[in-house]
């Protein structure tokens, strides 16, 4: 069941069984909630899946771009109020991953537990963000940093099976709007959730991709080494968007992260 932005809400739809297990899963930037088909598909049999776009990318474009993390994870709590869902399961990757570390920190009484995937608590890079953000605005459009963004997103193997897909992830971050783009890179410019890792309590799996160019492991290693109860794994091989290229296996991780927290 999808729905679109009302009463200031993201984009969203939400799938699976009335009254089962719900999960939240936070897509990455300039992305949308589509990259996440495979696996939701894997877990709606057994759980109440909702997805989302962040505000001012994907179909959430009509909302204004974020100010902070903070107003990213209210968004989610927003839907999760709106949808009747008192507690979730929240799995996101990258900048998603980055929302569900504010939202266990921050509101631990509605999640839990917490999936981080190819994500980080301190990307860094401030200055390269201002630019990417500069680029885009002064564009008016995605278009001139997608080819760049989207090589460092699959593998080179399946980049080379499947042409198709560089494209159709191109095409996907060319259709971000440019505003809620630009916005998203200046609260990653500033972000650090590295203080806020320690007031982590949920179970919390942390999973990395050996060939993740965005996000190197070293990241998952670190949000790892800052929650008490976490564990980490290394998903090989897979670069930054392993939920596209093994879904199959980032499934069953998730599940298999959920059955060992309930």
């Amino acid at each position: 069941m999808s729905a679109a932005p009302g009463a200031g809400l993201p984009h969203h739809r939400l799938d699976g069984p009335e009254g089962a297990p719900a999960i939240v899963l936070g897509n990455a930037l300039g992305t949308d909630l589509t990259t996440w088909d495979a696996v939701a598909a894997r877990l709606e049999p057994t759980h109440r899946v909702l997805r989302y776009d962040h505000r001012g990318q994907g179909r959430s474009g009509a909302l204004p771009g974020p100010e902070s993390i903070e107003q990213l994870g209210r968004d989610v709590l927003a839907l999760l109020d709106a949808n009747g869902i008192e507690r979730a399961a929240y799995c996101g990757i990258s900048l998603g991953g980055m929302v569900g570390l504010w939202l266990a920190a921050e509101a631990p009484a509605r999640i839990d537990s917490l999936v981080a995937l190819c994500s980080s608590a301190h990307p860094g890079g401030e200055e390269a963000w201002r630019r990417r953000a500069a680029i885009v605005t002064k564009a008016g459009s995605t278009r001139p940093i997608a080819e760049g963004v989207v090589a460092r997103w699959p593998t080179a193997e399946a980049a080379a099976a499947d042409p198709e897909l560089v494209a159709r992830l191109e095409e996907m971050l060319r259709a971000t709007p440019p505003v809620g783009y630009s916005a998203c890179c200046m609260v990653l410019a500033s972000l650090d959730l590295r203080e806020a890792l320690r007031r982590i309590a949920v179970p919390t799996l942390v999973v990395g991709a050996d060939q993740d160019e965005a996000l190197p492991p070293a990241h998952s290693r670190e949000i790892a080494a800052g929650i008490a109860a976490s564990r980490l794994e290394i998903m090989e091989p897979a670069a930054h968007l392993p939920i596209i290229e093994r879904p199959d296996a980032v499934a069953a991780l998730i599940l298999g992260h959920l059955g060992a927290a309930s």
